[in-house]
């Protein structure tokens, strides 16, 4: 809808695909809080795919200095667009999509580590199976978004993680 607006209107249209965001004020859902939480109340955190899953873990505060450097930078034609042979993330129309990730894409088992590191506990792990619907590894290029940005998200996991339980310790008080 999107490409076909920018198309028909020439209205810019960039489209963002955020790639596994992690950070203070995140969704609770999320593994990280799931796993902070049931780790600080000596509960076993729930570990699928046996641990055997590959993220591109992206800090929040990266997405946000992404965010702030599109605002003033709106979509443009790709003059150099070979319709017959289609980059999908440009077009003849000001629309652009990008990747947003680290593009250092962590295992699971050194995610989960950096959070036991930064809480100073050893989490109990129960193993299970792949979720149906989930995948394997998510790896995001960033190339073209450094290249229209000038910035590339690069917040060190570990670095993230600690920051987040900071912010998850002051702010319910743990």
């Amino acid at each position: 809808m999107a490409h076909t607006y920018s198309h028909l209107y020439g209205l810019p249209a960039t489209g963002l695909r955020f790639f596994t965001v992690y950070g203070p004020w995140g969704r609770p859902d999320m593994a990280l809080f799931l796993f902070t939480r049931a780790m600080l109340e000596g509960r076993p955190i729930q570990v699928f795919n046996n641990g055997q899953m590959t993220r591109d873990f992206t800090y929040v505060d990266d997405i946000v200095e992404i965010l702030v450097r599109l605002l003033d930078k709106p979509a443009a034609a790709d003059a150099s667009f070979d319709p017959a042979s289609p980059d999908p993330a440009t077009s003849w129309a000001p629309h652009r999509v990008f990747n947003i990730g680290n593009s250092n894409p962590t295992p699971l088992m050194d995610y989960i580590e950096a959070i036991e590191s930064a809480l100073g506990i050893t989490a109990e792990k129960q193993f299970l199976p792949m979720q149906s619907g989930d995948v394997h590894a998510t790896a995001a290029d960033t190339s073209a978004l450094e290249a229209w940005t000038g910035f590339k998200p690069n917040t060190p996991v570990r670095d993230g993680v600690e920051r987040f339980v900071a912010w998850y310790r002051e702010f319910y008080g743990v």
